[in-house]
């Protein structure tokens, strides 16, 4: 009786146990290779105030002239970069329909019941991590420092030089809820001193789509054109390259007051953001581009296309990102402006019916202002 007990017992084992180790298999893992590199990066590369087509004139020279006291366009950052494999020696090359991308890390990707592994590594001089939103972690894959009863390897920031492995898994509630679309988009940033990190540069997003719903790209197969947007004041006063920047784009870094704040605009009248040597480090950028410098946005009249909208940063960044021409649907409602606050992210869809090349900026007079406006196309 025992003997036909364990008979029956390891019978079960010998054809349960293939399709046990088949479904551990299924499950996908999505493996990316990201390093923190310190990069020189131009706010204006094209140098001009690309939104009017012309060089730039009156306050937009606040932020774009070097000066003794000035730093100008280019400052040294701190920027998420994608490599082909584990040695990270060569870049993985950045599609054209991404250099939109800019400053950002990559976009991860997977859909509900996958597994994000990233192999990062710190390229840089400073400890860095890398934190998501929204996914599923284990503490050793968290990326951020705070008591919670763990210590060591689990809490600590990535040495210079060294590296880690963030393993995020995605269950249903990292994905598309009821009312979302087919994907939705998280952010993930440095959480070692995570204000310093940020302000450096160190944001990308996580796109994740329903199950079954994701083309070979990724890209959800409901969508033919996807646009990430990062609306951001970033506050160089706070970065770790401040110094750097002072010694290396000023004539004269040693009379560089930090604090020099000056509350109105080069004629004298008051303006949030100001003039003096502080004001100037605030830069409102779409991607890192400010002036319309961010690359054309374009589409074609009655495509599918799907904008991830997101910010971070200190309490300046409310905005409001508006839409020249065309609509977007948020939530089962049409609107051309959307609200967004530090580390909200919204994910809306459009299908543009209005051909042209179209204004899209921060509604925020100040925000707008100070550089804070980009340009999409709509072809026929």
């Amino acid at each position: 009786m025992h003997r036909s007990c364990l008979l029956v017992v390891l019978a079960f084992f010998c054809f349960t146990l293939p399709t046990y180790a088949q479904g551990a298999t299924a499950r996908t893992i999505h493996t990316y290779y990201v390093a923190a590199d310190e990069v020189d990066w131009n706010y204006t590369p094209l140098g001009i105030d690309n939104m009017m087509g012309m060089e730039f004139t009156g306050y937009s020279k606040v932020f774009t002239e070097r000066g003794p006291h000035r730093i100008g366009s280019t400052y040294r950052k701190a920027l998420y970069r994608e490599y082909t494999d584990e040695t990270f020696t060569k870049l993985q090359p950045r599609l054209p329909e991404w250099e939109h991308l800019g400053m950002l890390g990559p976009v991860l990707r997977a859909e509900v019941g996958d597994t994000i592994r990233v192999v990062f590594k710190n390229n840089a001089t400073h400890p860095f991590t890398m934190h998501p939103h929204g996914v599923f972690y284990a503490k050793d894959s968290e990326g951020a420092g705070y008591d919670d009863g763990t210590s060591g390897a689990d809490k600590m920031g990535v040495p210079p030089g060294k590296t880690h492995i963030y393993t995020w898994e995605v269950p249903e509630r990292a994905g598309p809820g009821p009312n979302d679309p087919s994907s939705v988009v998280w952010l993930y940033h440095s959480h070692a001193d995570e204000p310093k990190d940020v302000e450096s540069g160190l944001v990308g997003v996580i796109i994740i789509s329903r199950k079954g719903t994701a083309g070979p790209t990724g890209r959800p197969k409901d969508v033919d054109r996807e646009f990430v947007n990062l609306f951001m004041i970033v506050d160089e006063n706070t970065s770790w390259y401040l110094q750097h920047n002072i010694d290396t784009y000023t004539s004269d870094p040693k009379g560089v007051v930090k604090l020099e704040n000056f509350p109105s605009d080069h004629l004298g009248n008051y303006n949030l953001f100001g003039s003096g040597f502080a004001f100037a480090n605030f830069r409102s950028s779409i991607n890192g581009f400010m002036y319309g410098n961010l690359p054309m946005l374009t589409m074609k009249k009655g495509e599918r296309v799907r904008w991830y909208v997101v910010t971070i940063g200190e309490g300046l960044n409310l905005h409001t990102p508006h839409w020249h021409g065309n609509v977007v649907l948020q939530g089962g409602k049409r609107t051309d402006v959307i609200f967004i606050g530090p580390a909200q992210m919204e994910t809306v869809d459009m299908i543009p019916d209005d051909p042209g090349i179209w204004m899209y900026h921060c509604h925020f007079d100040d925000h707008m202002q100070a550089g804070m406006m980009a340009r999409y196309q709509v072809g026929p």
